[in-house]
């Protein structure tokens, strides 16, 4: 076959000039990328993602008390004349949690769940504000305005919460989008329900900066969606420790 001649589909032919005519070539050269893409990681399924940038569907709020929820879909913003509250423009974009303060909503975790996983996400803190995320529903990675702090401790941005602190502050401004990168692997259970192997955060990255490497876990963090571990869970956000919010939710399972 003449590799230059237009490439037929559906009984078309793609015509043009030389510098936009698809040939077969041009696709032979993409699909040896795309395989080289599958090849280089091969521990990786397609990426979830729970979050539909538009509504809460999907997603469900841990009761607490009388509290309601106070997350809603936006763009958010550090609220004008406080920087301690955060304000939500528009009807999508990113869940947020629109508070001034501490108490004042619930947590929301996913309605689907996930063994072990690569976790990546964005997350926008207002000053001062807390909040967490919880890989499986159980174990935290804390969130929290650490913008400027040079001693850390297990309560600060990237903690993995009541087990390490992060190596190195990498927590941007209040009202800045910050990226995080969790690989975790769950823990695993006999046929008998007995667990016989750990949690563990593999890496945690946040803004592209390792802060944990081979983190055990032999429990779950307090204030998990159940406070029990199990071979699948949901990913939750803190609610109820101050205005936070989160997009570009993305859920890749391990295959381990």
């Amino acid at each position: 076959m003449d590799e230059t001649r237009p490439f037929p589909l559906q009984g078309r032919e793609i015509s043009g000039t030389s510098n936009n005519r698809i040939t077969m070539k041009t696709l032979a050269t993409a699909f040896c990328s795309l395989s080289l893409t599958l090849v280089c990681t091969p521990g990786l399924t397609l990426a979830d993602e729970p979050f539909n940038g538009k509504d809460l569907e999907g997603w469900s709020y841990k009761k607490k008390g009388k509290l309601v929820s106070k997350w809603v879909t936006g763009t958010p913003k550090l609220a004008p004349g406080n920087p301690k509250a955060l304000a939500a423009d528009g009807a999508g974009g990113a869940m947020v949690n629109v508070v001034t303060g501490h108490g004042q909503s619930i947590d929301i975790y996913s309605d689907q769940k996930w063994g072990s996983s690569r976790i990546e996400l964005e997350v926008l803190v207002a000053k001062g504000a807390n909040s967490g995320i919880y890989v499986m529903g159980e174990y935290e990675v804390q969130v929290l305005d650490s913008y400027g702090k040079e001693k850390l401790g297990g309560g600060d941005m990237g903690a993995i919460y009541g087990a390490q602190p992060p190596r190195t502050n990498a927590c941007k401004k209040p009202g800045e989008w910050q990226k995080y990168e969790i690989d975790f692997l769950a823990p695993k259970f006999d046929a008998a329900g007995k667990k016989t192997a750990n949690a563990k955060f593999l890496v945690v990255k946040l803004n592209g900066k390792v802060l944990h490497e081979n983190v055990e876990m032999k429990g779950p963090t307090p204030s998990g969606v159940t406070g029990r571990e199990a071979a699948t869970g949901p990913i939750m956000f803190q609610g109820d420790h101050g205005p936070v919010a989160y997009r570009n939710i993305s859920i890749t399972p391990l295959k381990k």
